[in-house]
């Protein structure tokens, strides 16, 4: 068989690059892979260039599953794929029967439920507390003044809000959204959640798992991990922010896909939604700018939140394994 990996290049401070290819060479060593290639290119590759990486490999890791790539005229210039893995957790919408037609085997990679769900917890708690605002503020202080001069050791410069006791509102229950709900629970929370499908088995005692509707009414900080997919696209939007309770906390670390980015703006300057912290935006990267980068309560990073040096190895790792359960005839994580 032949291996093709697309090792995409990252601004990780961190550069782990070379490891990280190391730990891919661990394919070469798996019996069944006669030939293992892998690029490096410095953007995802997409077109031709896609095309020219992919070539006559049977398997290719990397690859970002949408209906771009995953479709009976793109799959026909690659008559010898028989298995596809995606390194991340997501995926768009593409033609499954016609996967399943040709015998192709597509997986994801679930590597860093708890890497992204702690940054979701790190967004809110900047929306709750704003450290960096009162860090700043001591540091540029004179503190050789009296007193600081006009300043205060003990000024508060926004409100701090305890979530103890509060009401926490999860949209999608997957592993991300079920590692967000433990962190929340153990803040003393009350968590709800709302999945596509109803989650059974004793773990999931502690949460309360109501209707869409519901969420929006009761929770007092709603976190978006549900997959972008027709269905779920734009399902913030000003219908749904007016069921949601006024000064509701949001956090996006899903798709951009899933806020309507003009009614959040306005709900974040009326004050219905007090902040939001966001990592993620409709565009990626943006086309212009776009007027929630112009709201001081809202905070928005690139897409990061799974961008530790431990998931990057992680993901590797576990789509190598993903892979090898694959050749023993036990296929996991398989999304088609």
């Amino acid at each position: 068989m032949k291996v093709v990996v697309i090792q995409e290049s990252s601004l990780q401070i961190d550069n782990i690059a070379a490891e990280i290819t190391e730990h891919w060479k661990a394919l070469a060593h798996i019996p069944e892979v006669t030939e293992l290639v892998i690029k490096t290119p410095d953007h995802y590759p997409f077109g031709d260039e896609l095309h020219e990486i992919i070539g006559d490999a049977d398997i290719v890791f990397g690859v970002w599953i949408s209906s771009y790539c995953i479709n009976a005229d793109f799959l026909s210039k690659h008559p010898n794929l028989k298995y596809i893995a995606t390194l991340g957790h997501g995926w768009e919408e593409f033609d499954v029967p016609m996967t399943r037609e040709k015998g192709i085997t597509i997986t994801n990679t679930i590597y860093g439920s708890q890497t992204i769900a702690e940054y979701a917890w790190s967004l809110l708690m900047e929306v709750c507390h704003h450290t960096h605002i009162h860090s700043e503020y001591l540091k540029n202080v004179d503190w050789t003044k009296p007193n600081g001069g006009d300043a205060a050791f003990t000024r508060l410069l926004t409100p701090q809000i305890e979530l103890y006791g509060q009401t926490i509102g999860i949209v999608g229950l997957g592993s991300i959204g079920f590692a967000l709900a433990k962190m929340a629970q153990g803040f003393g929370m009350k968590v709800l959640s709302f999945s596509r499908n109803k989650k059974t088995g004793a773990e999931y005692d502690f949460i309360e798992q109501v209707s869409f509707d519901e969420l929006l009414k009761r929770s007092d900080v709603i976190s978006l991990h549900a997959p972008f997919s027709a269905s779920s696209a734009d399902m913030i939007n000003k219908e749904t922010i007016a069921k949601m309770k006024d000064g509701v906390i949001l956090i996006n670390t899903a798709r951009g896909g899933l806020i309507v980015e003009e009614d959040l703006y306005d709900a974040l300057k009326s004050g219905k939604i007090y902040g939001a912290g966001l990592d993620v935006v409709r565009d990626e990267p943006p086309k212009a700018d776009i007027p929630l980068f112009h709201c001081e309560n809202a905070i928005i990073t690139g897409h990061i939140a799974w961008l530790t040096r431990a998931s990057r190895l992680r993901a590797t790792d576990m789509a190598i394994e993903n892979f090898r359960a694959y050749l023993a005839g036990t296929p996991v994580s398989v999304i088609n």
